[in-house]
């Protein structure tokens, strides 16, 4: 996966942005200046997810829409997408000048993103691990992307009837249909999320143990709602169901839907002691940058080649030891790569690939 061209029009602090891509590409600059926007259109255009909660602040203040443009190559295949943003109206993705929908861009142009936030993930809430996995799996499985869509839709239809329920205005059994729907569709989310989490273990524990030289030894486990146990029932489809009906009554009385995916965890464990209680900062770091390079690797398996990678200001967070061997082994993988840093120093003093100062949603 290799993007050549980055063309951005109205999209944050930039007015126009029009840049030619290497293998290994440093944005250089002072906090505030538009590094990380870079990165973040890049990697809206991937998964059509941003750390705005709407398309509209997204775009330039006082402009009315915005642009990104890339042009990228797959499996030596060339390819152009565009996403129009608008104040007033939906989103406009075209690829390869075709308009396409939300659920089959993800998977078309793959990244993985390593930010400063990613070190707060093992001791955040449930949702932003839940949030990591799903990204990990969508971009490889559209139909898990799919469902996944479908499910967060059907929960929240269900919450709606229990509230109406719970005032009167709708029957118990209006529950059945949904119970059914979502009994089936949690099923299919987790076989899949299992498979990858096993996945997930495996290389991750291998890589945990080369970057801590052969100190630490990464777990990683799914958590299931509901769960007495580690044995995870044969028939899933039919275990929901019947949860499901068993909490009718407590979720009407809630007005939320207590089981399913929706609600899960990953727990990760460091020589046997829970990371998210005894893990240290430094702990912390390493595996975080194992799971960024296991997510490479999964995503490797899956398409045939590495994802873009996109490194937010992590530089800083990683010592002189650790940034040089991460250095190395994107050269040595030949991983396309976009930086931000705020100091050159942490770079070798003739990077191979293009540096680029940014200022003032500029580049110099």
């Amino acid at each position: 996966m290799n993007i050549s061209l980055l063309f951005l029009r109205d999209f944050r602090n930039f007015s126009l942005l029009d840049l030619q891509l290497d293998s290994l590409n440093i944005f250089l600059g002072r906090n505030a200046q538009g590094k990380t926007n870079i990165l973040e259109a890049i990697h809206f255009a991937s998964l059509g997810l941003s750390r705005a909660s709407k398309d509209s602040e997204l775009i330039r203040w006082g402009e009315p829409s915005a642009l990104i443009r890339l042009a990228f190559a797959r499996a030596g295949v060339s390819h152009g997408l565009a996403i129009e943003l608008s104040a007033e109206r939906r989103r406009r993705i075209l690829f390869d000048g075709n308009a396409i929908r939300l659920r089959t861009l993800v998977g078309r142009l793959t990244t993985v993103l390593f930010s400063p936030e990613d070190l707060f993930m093992f001791k955040a809430s449930p949702s932003v691990r839940r949030k990591f996995l799903d990204a990990l799996i969508a971009q490889y499985s559209p139909l898990y992307f799919a469902d996944l869509t479908t499910y967060n839709r059907l929960v929240e239809q269900r919450n709606a009837l229990l509230k109406r329920i719970r005032e009167g205005l709708a029957p118990p059994h209006n529950l059945d249909l949904w119970n059914e729907q979502l009994a089936l569709l949690a099923a299919n989310l987790l076989i899949k999320r299992l498979d990858v989490v096993e996945a997930l273990n495996a290389v991750a524990r291998d890589v945990q143990r080369k970057i801590s030289a052969q100190t630490e030894e990464l777990s990683i486990s799914y958590e299931l709602r509901g769960l007495q146990g580690s044995d995870v029932p044969e028939d899933l489809s039919g275990w929901y169901l019947e949860n499901l009906r068993a909490r009718n009554f407590t979720d009407v009385q809630r007005g939320a839907t207590s089981l399913g995916p929706h609600l899960d965890d990953l727990q990760f464990f460091l020589n046997g002691r829970e990371l998210r209680q005894y893990g240290s900062q430094g702990q912390i770091r390493t595996t975080t940058l194992a799971l960024k390079l296991s997510e490479l690797q999964l995503l490797k398996s899956a398409a045939g080649e590495y994802p873009v990678l996109l490194l937010d200001d992590v530089m800083s967070e990683l010592d002189a030891e650790r940034r040089a061997q991460l250095l190395t082994f994107l050269q040595r993988e030949n991983i396309q790569t976009l930086i931000t840093a705020t100091e050159k120093s942490y770079f070798p003093a003739q990077p191979v690939g293009k540096i680029f100062e940014v200022e003032g949603g500029r580049i110099l």
